[in-house]
């Protein structure tokens, strides 16, 4: 039988919303453990914040069982062996690695550069304990869908194992919208059908993912076709976040800028319920699903929907579906 699945929750230093007043990190790890939804916490710490981490995780029996950050190559290269090295040392089993598209002098990087660093980070995980797992991101080379699939090959002709994160948001999102459709070329691809992201359609990219056993680690955060931009949330440049969360569960009036409707859902659902039912009947990789509702400007930044009771509500959900594998 396949193993079960643990549940964790992203730490994100707030833990409704960025505009309420910031509660301890105790007081957090103490609202996480009161609501028994989760089986670990997510987080890869500042430094100096190590032994603050290590001592509430033991207290309130929440392991940090897995971690991440974001990469440049060429700038950030020492970080992410340090940040393997932490997550080893805090008891860590993932860590997540973003990377970034360019490298630090301005080049975008090649799939065998990124295959490279991932066999790299591999031998280096496979030593420590904390293993590097690949994420399908925005704003990072794996936007490009189809260079996935590239590099895993190279990284498995090499005799490794290539271990992927899979956030499906990073998919759905972009169903039916016409501004992400210039991306990376995905307007023809989609046209070619080199790439299909509807999860009801056969062959769709997220199938193929999970059928290829490609998923170690999986982040939760429900998003909807054609998501809504976050127009609460403003980058530096003055543009406003690409709209990559939508509340799990219904909004109170003035919580969100936009009204919901929550059975626009049912596609980043159909992804969930396809990787249960495969992990279950395969014995998948993946071990851990972490519910990443964040306060990022593409994410929730500026609206006052609770981060943490959608985290409860998306944990409890997922927990429902396994128990029809149990």
């Amino acid at each position: 039988m396949s193993k079960i699945l643990k549940i964790g929750i992203a730490n994100r230093d707030i833990l409704h919303h960025n505009a309420e007043t910031p509660i301890s990190l105790e007081e957090w790890f103490k609202k996480v453990a009161q609501s028994k939804a989760f089986d670990y916490v997510d987080k890869t710490p500042p430094k100096e914040d190590f032994n603050k981490y290590q001592s509430l995780s033991e207290k309130y029996n929440l392991p940090v069982l897995c971690g991440g950050w974001f990469y440049k190559l060429g700038e950030d290269d020492d970080l992410l062996m340090a940040n393997l090295k932490l997550g080893a040392e805090l008891g860590s089993k993932f860590h997540n690695v973003q990377i970034f598209l360019h490298h630090s002098d301005g080049h975008i990087l090649s799939d065998n550069e990124i295959a490279e660093k991932y066999l790299e980070v591999y031998e280096f995980g496979e030593k420590t304990g904390c293993l590097p797992s690949f994420e399908i991101h925005i704003n990072m080379w794996s936007e490009d869908f189809l260079r996935i699939e590239t590099v895993a090959n190279i990284v498995r002709n090499k005799g490794a194992t290539f271990r992927m994160t899979l956030d499906h948001s990073h998919v759905i999102f972009k169903i039916n919208n016409k501004e992400e459709m210039g991306m990376f070329d995905l307007k023809n691809q989609l046209i070619s059908k080199e790439i299909i992201l509807d999860p009801f359609v056969d062959d769709n990219i997220s199938d193929k993912w999970i059928n290829e056993g490609l998923i170690w680690l999986m982040h939760a955060r429900s998003v909807i076709p054609n998501n809504p931009k976050n127009i609460k949330g403003r980058h530096p440049d003055g543009t406003v976040g690409r709209g990559v969360q939508y509340p799990f569960i219904k909004p109170l009036p003035g919580q969100y800028h936009t009204e919901w409707d929550g059975s626009k859902l049912v596609h980043w659902k159909e992804v969930i319920k396809k990787m249960l039912k495969y992990h279950f009947e395969n014995n998948s990789p993946l071990e851990c699903i972490s519910t990443e509702f964040i306060p990022a400007t593409d994410y929730g930044e500026g609206n006052t929907y609770s981060l943490f009771d959608n985290a409860v509500a998306c944990a409890n959900w997922i927990r429902e579906e396994m128990n029809n594998y149990i």
